[in-house]
């Protein structure tokens, strides 16, 4: 009798294991397997086990590739940035639209708001399923002159612009810089070797794709966040079931200390000399600059592209008017 039962325990803790799903995941991180964010979606696999959930992944250092590759049927899911993730969600795709999270406290209030059951609707677009949102760093311009801290010193400067990021092409062009198209294998390279004025990256990208050599002596860094990266774990819609998609959601919202804490040790390790401050009075003015553009770019009007999701702005006003209700915009006539 104690042997049968014996059997039966092993057999049931044997089962979870049997039945778990295998799901194949392109992951995009530019320093590939040894990076900080494929480490992070190690992680993220590790606890899916618990999910059921076997997720097997394969490192790409190119964002393009891997996005090509899940789109041919290489992979079953693809995690890259959210400015890649738009074609298949327009709504999680507008997170880092221009200027719109101007605080981690904003980021952390929308990312727990998206990983509740109720959001899950919005999650899913164009047959495709976002799995889960991880914070990927502030957005920052890298200059290599001091002198460049406003929007109007940017005109006439070369500015390497990812070739398929259609707001950004758009922001530069307001400005009157000049676009120098790039791509995330090369837009370093040009910066440090002087091809371009300015760059735009995270806060990791000073240590791990050199960018200090492009700053030298006489740049620095703009400390005004222009947007919000993040790192989207996105699966054709069909791969998981309704429940375990939204169990894979919150896996990746818990992430949110320890992602954060790796993003405030970047930050932090860059040497403060490095940093360009900002006077309060000039943010207020790029508020609005941002604010005006982000609303062309919803309604694709004066030549703007139309890549932002409504319901995504509409929302992070919302977080932003909480956090700041005595802010001009919380009152304007087209509030977002």
């Amino acid at each position: 009798m104690i042997r049968t039962s014996l059997v039966a325990l092993t057999l049931a803790a044997a089962a979870p294991l049997a039945s778990a799903q295998t799901v194949s995941v392109c992951v995009f991180d530019v320093i590939g397997a040894n990076g900080d964010f494929y480490n992070l979606v190690k992680d993220y696999a590790l606890e899916m086990k618990a999910q059921g959930v076997d997720l097997t992944l394969k490192p790409y250092t190119d964002e393009g590739v891997a996005v090509g590759d899940f789109n041919a049927g290489q992979c079953d899911a693809v995690a890259a940035t959210d400015i890649r993730i738009r074609p298949y969600n327009r709504f999680t795709g507008s997170i880092s639209a221009v200027g719109a999270i101007p605080t981690y406290d904003n980021l952390k209030t929308l990312l727990a708001t998206l990983a509740q059951p109720k959001a899950a609707p919005l999650m899913k677009e164009n047959g495709y399923e976002v799995l889960g949102i991880i914070p990927a760093g502030a957005g920052y311009l890298f200059v290599n002159d001091r002198s460049i801290d406003t929007a109007g010193e940017l005109a006439g400067k070369r500015m390497a612009t990812l070739d398929y990021q259609k707001d950004a092409i758009h922001m530069v062009n307001y400005v009157k810089a000049t676009v120098v198209p790039s791509d995330i294998t090369n837009f370093a390279g040009k910066f440090n070797n002087g091809s371009v004025d300015t760059a735009y990256a995270p806060a990791f990208a000073y240590e791990a794709l050199e960018l200090y050599k492009g700053i030298g002596d006489k740049g620095g860094i703009v400390d005004y966040p222009l947007a919000q990266l993040t790192l989207q774990i996105v699966a054709r819609d069909e791969v998981l079931d309704d429940d375990t998609a939204q169990k894979a959601r919150e896996v990746a919202w818990h992430m949110f200390p320890q992602a954060m804490d790796l993003i405030r040790s970047q930050e932090q390790a860059i040497p403060e000399d490095k940093w360009i401050r900002i006077p309060d009075k000039d943010i207020e003015g790029y508020q609005e600059m941002f604010r005006q553009n982000r609303l062309e770019m919803r309604d694709g009007v004066n030549g703007a592209p139309n890549v932002y999701h409504p319901k995504m702005l509409s929302l992070l006003s919302k977080i932003r008017c909480a956090s700041n209700p005595a802010a001009a915009e919380c009152t304007a006539d087209n509030r977002e």
